[in-house]
């Protein structure tokens, strides 16, 4: 999810209607306090905030943002009007990951959010996703549970690792072939029965955590 905060509704109905069309979900405001009501809920993926709005301007509300743990590493282009250097070097002082001068074009902004975010993206080597006392360190590739090592094949680890990272996700068994598999495997929903079921067999009680849900699929949920 991408935010959006402008006042000009023509230009952040544009600005949303094109990020949707890239293939992101968006979400427009026209000042900070539909933001803030907005982040209570859901803290998005990046936002693109106007320096120029009513009430409170972009530059307070990026100090406001910075000051709060959940949104003080939230990725943020700022947008202005007015194209001076001094917005400019305020913002990426305060913490801006990125500007985008008025009038932008559309794709240029589309541009902009996708090096951000594969800028601010974490380092996958880096990852280490657990459960309790079961840790995925994908950085080695390896799990453990209590800190004794548990061997996986590559699709179990693969499956273990996606649904850890998506926890309380649930994903029909298409969905996990086409994510595990790849879209162009031509085998049967059933090889992923097959695998969730070894999975489980090998992660012990957390088996107990991969769960099934009914006439769709699976997900894994802290329940031990």
């Amino acid at each position: 999810m991408i935010y959006c905060v402008e006042d000009d509704e023509g230009i952040r109905n544009m600005v949303v209607y094109t990020l949707n069309a890239s293939g992101f979900e968006a979400c427009g405001f026209e000042d900070g306090k539909g933001l803030f009501a907005a982040l209570a809920n859901e803290t998005p993926e990046l936002l693109l905030l106007d320096i120029m709005l009513p009430g409170e301007d972009g530059i307070t509300i990026l100090k406001k943002l910075r000051a709060e743990n959940a949104t003080k590493r939230l990725p943020v282009i700022m947008a202005t009007a007015k194209g001076t250097e001094y917005d400019k070097v305020i913002g990426l002082d305060l913490g801006a990951d990125d500007y985008l001068c008025k009038p932008f074009g559309m794709m240029e902004m589309v541009s902009r959010v996708k090096a951000v975010l594969r800028r601010c993206m974490p380092k996958e080597e880096n990852e280490v996703l657990t459960l309790k006392t079961l840790l995925l360190n994908h950085g080695e590739r390896s799990v453990k549970i209590d800190g004794e090592a548990v061997s996986l094949t590559v699709k179990e680890y693969e499956l273990l690792r996606f649904l850890l990272k998506n926890r309380g996700k649930v994903f029909s068994r298409d969905q996990l072939m086409s994510e595990i598999w790849g879209e162009n495997f031509m085998g049967e929903s059933r090889t992923v029965d097959v695998h969730i079921g070894t999975l489980r067999a090998k992660i012990g009680r957390y088996g107990e955590c991969l769960q099934t849900v009914r006439g769709f699929g699976y997900k894994i949920e802290e329940s031990v």
